[in-house]
């Protein structure tokens, strides 16, 4: 009998579309842009896996080449190779590797949960209501991930899909029971209440409602319009429910001795606000002054909160020292805390908001947030140098940021730098001394000499921005473009806050791919090489190529492998690498070129137990990595089937196997395959006889056809024939003689494509230096085709040389270090060393306008980031001027730390205080030769 083609497996009806692939994606299209065209607040979306959805793109060419990474190919051959390829189709739609394992156990909505810490792009796709409705008409699947849109930001109103909801867990104070609610962090506290009554059975007039953060009382919630975000309420946090009828007292707000706390109103006063009333600091500032509040302003949200659980106005401890206190994570907002532990360990910073900075409040720039984030940011610098060592719960602050920097809400991991940058803006903004700015027309250099214009140019700037920021943080560098085409040169001189410098030797990543030998002629190898990093699949089969020595009749097939399947071909040469991600497990198969052409067949591992009496049940695990090689014969057969399986299995065969002897074969180790061993009339018994009656076979082998998906089974005869040039599945089941035969471990624990240790290595493999980053910060470059600069001479655009120099530096500079690279499905990390001073910086030779000044600096900061995109960790070095020593800020967790460790690969932001002129030592070695 000839079996036609393997899509009798599809049972769910996906291998019926009624659609082609262009069709899919033009409807796609279309509504994607008819949704996008009807953005509000409540609408639809859906969650999917981008495994999965990256794969329905290659099937109907939504990735073809014009969007690589985010910019257009000017080379067309690209996109007609990548078109010719032809990619297989997703199957139904799986979402099991974006959803947690099991239910919450104290959740009663029955609501099925996102694993934490995903990544938009990474790890999902958000498609529209109509969108998922289309794609899960015709491929089925699941499970359903509906996430609502919702509108954030006060000044900067943005839409946003949340998908991940405000978990809160309610304790029961009648009962101490415990429950899981989902609500969104923009519903109301009204929708908190009724939750809550109908899931604990309570009248809402007898229910009291506590914020519970750290499992203390702080401000009793009432029902009203104010949303769930605005109270503060952070994901997993505690909410705490009292009966007040009389007949149900709560032992919780109870002292040790039984005694009802003193319970503090989270409302603060209406009518002032207080800027830091505490003690008198080692610099001799009075930290403590009130001031009217200003009209119309709403300064007073928040402000005399001890919402962390410490008491601000009260003095420090005899002998505690400050400066030391941690931030408490609220849910991966540790790059928001070491943002904040560099900022408030900035000496000028420090001293100007430890003092009365009231009057420099601008509450009417547009550009700022009223006044609001200064006079958060402000408290909690206070409070971090009042508290001594008790850890700080930056709750209020936080929910500023969210409300006037929504691409900061909710609770994914972000990015301490993009955090930086709006928090000098931001500060800057509301503490800029100037309240009406004036119109100011920008003159041309017109060839006058550079220190008349930079002068006119920071006298313009400083006209309309004026604040400490200004006075601390920011610089000016010299911007020089040059017509490609007429030659016009155009000058300016332009403000900086930061200088994000790019790591030039980092244009590559190394990539582990396990490489197995199709004709079964060796035992496979894993083989790391090194890439470039916006390469494609094409860069990587030569690296490997080259590696594993491929002869010239040979093919390599690269394949993703993920739950024990094959999850897709790499096969298309223009596939970008940055599609790759650093966990996946890539395997690539030697092939012989002249067998491609013929039937491929995937070979399937599954663990059969004893106990199974049905041979077709699907029950069973997957193991290990799937097995490719090709049928010779131009129509297989099931006896094909079976000699090309024992064929690729044969490598792993051990030198002495307990099953040999239990069939007594044990004289011939080096028989060829599991036919000759099993030929024996005593071993056929032992193989058939567990299925005998459930079905007619007469293999050797336990082998049945399957699906790519391995969800159908058929059993097939060794003279069963097959349609040639089709991909053949088939299953093997795996019994304890096949475990004793065979050794599988080196089908198992294949290694991912990159592993990144959680702890950054000090290696100097690969090391740079600041000043070669600097070095290429400036030098000599071409616009991109995107950025494109419009000449006043030419009056058209031209793709112009560009040419930085730095001409001013602040008191502060922070420098970036460009870790991050974007690519089209997700950002990729660099982990390079780079070597940085601590001591004598000295930037002289960068600064061109030779002003006489000393440009010589100190570390005093560092912002780390650890480990991978997503599950990364950030942290903190500061240094205590007055103590002269190195503290780590790990989230609430603060220690001690030798100066010689600071210096690590986790090194992402630098902050560096010039060195005053009168400090620095005769003779000191500049930077060029530091090795501190």
């Amino acid at each position: 009998m000839t079996i036609q083609d393997s899509g009798f497996m599809m049972e769910d009806g996906v291998s019926c579309l009624p659609c082609t692939p262009e069709e899919q994606k033009k409807i796609v299209i279309d509504l994607r842009n008819e949704s996008e065209r009807n953005l509000k607040e409540g609408n639809l979306y859906f969650v999917i896996s981008s495994r999965w959805f990256r794969k329905w793109e290659r099937y109907v060419r939504i990735d073809a080449d014009a969007n690589l990474i985010g910019n257009q190919s000017s080379d067309s051959r690209h996109t007609n190779v990548a078109s010719s390829m032809v990619a297989e189709m997703p199957g139904a739609i799986d979402n099991s590797d974006i959803v947690q394992n099991g239910s919450d156990c104290n959740c009663k909505e029955n609501v099925i949960q996102l694993r934490r810490n995903l990544m938009e792009g990474r790890d999902y796709a958000l498609v529209p209501q109509r969108v998922w409705e289309k794609l899960h008409e015709w491929y089925k699947g699941g499970p359903a991930l509906p996430r609502k849109m919702i509108l954030q930001g006060v000044y900067h109103r943005t839409f946003d899909v949340e998908v991940y909801p405000l978990r809160l867990k309610l304790i029961d104070s009648r009962d101490e029971s415990q429950s899981v609610i989902w609500l969104s962090r923009k519903a109301s506290l009204s929708e908190l209440f009724q939750r809550v009554c109908a899931l604990r059975g309570i009248e809402q007039n007898k229910a009291r409602i506590w914020d519970y953060f750290n499992k203390r009382k702080h401000t009793q919630l009432s029902a009203s319009n104010r949303s769930l975000e605005e109270s503060n309420l952070q994901m997993d946090q505690d909410i705490l429910l009292e009966e007040v009828d009389g007949h149900h007292s709560s032992r919780f707000g109870l002292d040790s001795t039984g005694n009802e706390l003193a319970l503090v109103s989270m409302e603060p006063s209406r009518s002032s606000f207080t800027i830091a009333g505490g003690p008198t600091l080692s610099n001799g500032h009075s930290s403590g002054f009130k001031s009217n509040q200003y009209p119309g302003s709403s300064l007073s949200s928040g402000l005399k909160d001890t919402d962390d659980g410490f008491d601000a106005y009260n003095t420090v401890r005899k002998g505690e020292k400050r400066g030391l206190a941690g931030l408490q994570n609220l849910g991966n907002t540790c790059f928001m805390n070491s943002a904040l532990q560099c900022l408030v360990h900035t000496p000028p910073l420090v001293e100007y908001f430890l003092k009365d900075y009231s009057d420099e409040i601008n509450t009417e720039n547009p550009l700022g947030m009223h006044g609001e984030l200064a006079l958060a940011f402000g408290e909690l610098l206070r409070k971090l140098w009042s508290s001594g060592q008790t850890a700080i719960a930056p709750r209020v602050f936080k929910g500023k940021l969210a409300r006037f920097a929504p691409q900061f809400s909710g609770y994914n991991q972000h990015d301490s730098q993009e955090l930086l940058a709006f928090l000098l803006d931001g500060l800057h903004e509301d503490l800029n001394r100037v309240k009406e700015k004036p119109y100011i027309e920008l003159k041309d250099a017109d060839g006058r000499p550079d220190e008349v214009v930079a002068a006119e140019s920071w006298k313009n700037h400083k006209a309309r921005n004026d604040s400490v920021i200004v006075d601390v943080c920011q610089g000016q560098y010299k911007s020089t473009l040059v017509c490609p085409v007429c030659n016009k040169i155009s000058i300016t001189f332009d403000p900086f806050m930061y200088l994000s410098l790019p790591l030039p030797s980092t244009i590559t990543r190394t990539m582990t791919v396990t490489v197995f030998y199709g004709d079964g002629s060796g035992l496979p190898m894993p083989y790391t090489v090194s890439v470039l990093k916006n390469g494609f699949c094409k860069d990587l089969l030569l690296a490997l190529r080259t590696a594993c020595c491929l002869k010239t009749d040979e093919n390599l097939l690269l394949a993703e492998v993920y739950e024990n399947k094959i999850y897709r071909y790499l096969e298309m040469p223009l596939e970008p690498l940055a599609s790759i991600k650093d966990d996946e497990h890539i395997v690539a198969f030697r092939i012989q070129k002249k067998g491609m052409e013929k039937t491929k067949l995937v070979i399937f591992h599954r663990w059969q137990e004893k106990s199974t009496t049905d041979y077709l049940k699907s029950g069973k695990e997957l193991f290990g990595t799937p097995l490719i090689t090709y049928l010779g014969e131009d129509q297989p057969s099931g006896a094909d089937i079976e000699t090309a399986v024992s064929k690729v299995l044969s490598p792993f065969k051990r030198m002495h196997s307990s099953a040999e002897a239990h069939i007594g074969k044990g004289s011939d180790f080096l028989s060829d395959g599991l036919d000759e061993l099993c030929s024996s009339s005593d071993a056929q018994s032992i193989e058939n006889a567990e299925f005998e009656g459930a079905l007619s076979t007469d293999l050797s082998l336990r082998l049945l056809l399957t699906d790519d998906r391995v969800m159908n089974f058929k059993a097939f005869k060794k003279d069963t024939l097959f349609e040639p040039g089709k991909i053949l599945s088939v299953v093997m089941d795996w019994t304890d003689k096949e475990q004793g035969l065979y050794d599988a471990s080196y089908l198992k624990d294949i290694p991912e494509v990159h592993k990144a240790g959680f702890a950054a290595k000090k290696t100097r493999k690969e090391a740079i230096s600041l000043s070669s980053c600097l070095d290429a910060f400036l030098v000599e470059e071409p616009l991109g085709p995107d950025d494109m600069w419009y000449c006043p001479r030419c009056k058209e655009h031209r793709q112009a040389v560009k040419k930085l120099d730095l001409w001013m530096l602040p008191e502060i500079i922070v420098f970036h270090l460009k870790r991050f690279t974007y690519g089209r499905y997700l950002k990729n990390k660099i982990d390079t060393f780079v070597n940085f001073p601590i001591h004598n910086l000295d930037l002289s030779k960068y600064v061109k306008n030779k002003d006489g000044q000393s440009y010589v600096y100190e570390l005093y900061a560092i912002s780390n980031h650890y480990g991978g995109l997503g599950g990364g960790h950030y942290t903190a070095y500061a240094k205590l001027i007055d103590e002269n020593r190195w503290y780590h800020f790990d989230d609430g967790h603060v220690s001690p730390v030798n100066e010689s460790d600071i210096k690590t690969s986790a090194a992402y932001l630098l902050f560096y205080k010039r060195v005053n002129e009168s400090k620095m030592e005769i003779g000191e070695s500049s930077y060029s030769h530091s090795t501190s």
